[in-house]
């Protein structure tokens, strides 16, 4: 697949899709945005997925969005992307999609391989508002979508049973808005929510099934190690 299919896919969320110019504003669109996640469903068929994760150079007023796309199930990388955009949103708990989701959607627009799925450094559904960065990147691309925390944004859960696969439910008051799940066997539990077009027991699954040796899933991990490649 040629770079311009994968673009044309991110148009909304790579340049039509207007930027907040204030924190209302942001919160605004994130309310019109939600009522477009479907929180259930999996993909038929999974050949490509890709991990998306951001890290920051707030000195210099920069992020980086690195996309990481993987060959399933060997998890076998076939491609990578770096982009770069300025932090033109600031720090607002809840509001990080619009600080790194323009960098991510660059990132993934590079690509010459469109992803059945993919893992986003993030919360989906587990945010106040429904809409987390997961859930941001799933609905503007068009593509399933998982949202993988290292830690809770939201919500109360038991802690799950040791061993690799075990998980609880993470919920707001009586709603379930995601799964404290074991990846590896007594090591800290990973945040999992939906994104999009991807329900939650599924996503329970595939999670696992992308963490064969570390804590955090493959496509994730890759993509945090190429956010970093650009210097200190």
């Amino acid at each position: 697949m040629h770079q311009g299919t994968v673009a044309t896919l991110l148009e909304i969320g790579s340049g039509q899709w207007p930027s907040p110019g204030s924190v209302r504003e942001a919160r605004d669109q994130l309310e019109m945005l939600r009522h477009r996640v479907v929180a259930k469903g999996c993909p038929k068929t999974i050949r490509f997925v890709a991990g998306l994760d951001a890290h920051y150079r707030t000195d210099h007023g920069l992020v980086w969005g690195a996309a990481a796309v993987l060959e399933w199930p060997p998890l076998q990388l076939v491609e990578s992307a770096l982009a770069c955009r300025p932090l033109a949103f600031p720090y607002v708990p809840g509001l990080l999609s619009f600080r790194e989701g323009p960098a991510l959607l660059a990132a993934l627009a590079c690509l010459s391989h469109r992803p059945d799925l993919l893992f986003v450094d993030g919360q989906g559904i587990a945010h106040p508002q429904r809409f987390g960065l997961a859930s941001y990147i799933g609905v503007l691309a068009n593509i399933p979508t998982i949202g993988v925390a290292k830690s809770r944004l939201l919500g109360r859960f038991e802690p799950p049973a040791a061993e690799k696969g075990a998980w609880s439910s993470l919920k707001d008051g009586d709603e379930v808005i995601g799964a404290v799940l074991r990846t590896r066997r007594n090591t800290r539990p990973v945040f999992v929510s939906v994104g999009q077009h991807v329900g939650l027991e599924a996503a329970i699954d595939l999670v696992v099934e992308a963490a064969p040796h570390y804590r955090i899933p493959e496509p994730i991990r890759l993509a945090d190690r190429l956010s970093r490649m650009h210097g200190p």
